[in-house]
C-alpha cells in the first residue's frame, strides 16, 4: 500500500516554465485539481507527502503549506539520496512510495520507488521504465491523475469520491 507520494515541483506541480516579473519575482502557477487531490491524501487519508525538487523558491514552500505536504525539500541535486532518510525516518520501504517526475533528475529516484509517474510531457527516458505515463501534461492535472490512479488501485476511490460529496 502507498503510503507516501513524492512530488517534483517544475514540470510536474507546475507547467515547468519559470516567469520573472519585471522587478525579478518569480512566479508559478499550480493546478487546482493537483491540489485538491493532496489534501484529499494528506487530510482525509492522513497519509504522508513529500516535494524534492532541485529548485528553490519561496512560492513552493508557500504551496507545500497550503497543501499539508511534511516534507519538503529544495535546491537537492539527489533526490534518491533525500528520499531515503526521509523513508528511514517515516519507517517506510521503497515499495510504499510513489512518485512523479518529468525529468532526467528524477530518473534513479523514479527507479527506486514502488510505482512511478512521469506527466505526459516528461522526458521519452522516463517514459521507457515508469510504471504510469500520465495523459495530463505537468502543471495540468498530472499529480491528480497519479492520485486518481493510486486511490483506484488501492481500492480507495469511494472514499475518495466521498471526501468531496
Amino acid at each position: 500500500m502507498i503510503e507516501l507520494i513524492v512530488l517534483d515541483v517544475d514540470g510536474t506541480l507546475t507547467d515547468g516554465k519559470i516567469t520573472y516579473s519585471s522587478s525579478g519575482e518569480e512566479t508559478k502557477s499550480f493546478d487546482v485539481a493537483d491540489g485538491l487531490a493532496i489534501a484529499v491524501w494528506t487530510k482525509a487519508f492522513s497519509k504522508k507527502a513529500a516535494i524534492i525538487t532541485g529548485r528553490n523558491s519561496s512560492i513552493v514552500e508557500k504551496r507545500a503549506k497550503e497543501l499539508n505536504i511534511t516534507h519538503l525539500h529544495q535546491g537537492i541535486k539527489n533526490k534518491q539520496e533525500v528520499l531515503e532518510e526521509i523513508l528511514k525516518k517515516e519507517g517506510l520501504s521503497w515499495s510504499q512510495v510513489a512518485a512523479i517526475g518529468d525529468d532526467l533528475n528524477d530518473y534513479n529516484m523514479l527507479k527506486k520507488v514502488g510505482l512511478s509517474f512521469t506527466p505526459a510531457n516528461g522526458s521519452h527516458y522516463l517514459k521507457d521504465f515508469v510504471n504510469v505515463v500520465c495523459q495530463n501534461k505537468g502543471g495540468e492535472g498530472a499529480v491528480r491523475e497519479m492520485l486518481e490512479y493510486i486511490f483506484k488501485e488501492e481500492n480507495l476511490e469511494e472514499d475518495f469520491l466521498n471526501a468531496w460529496i
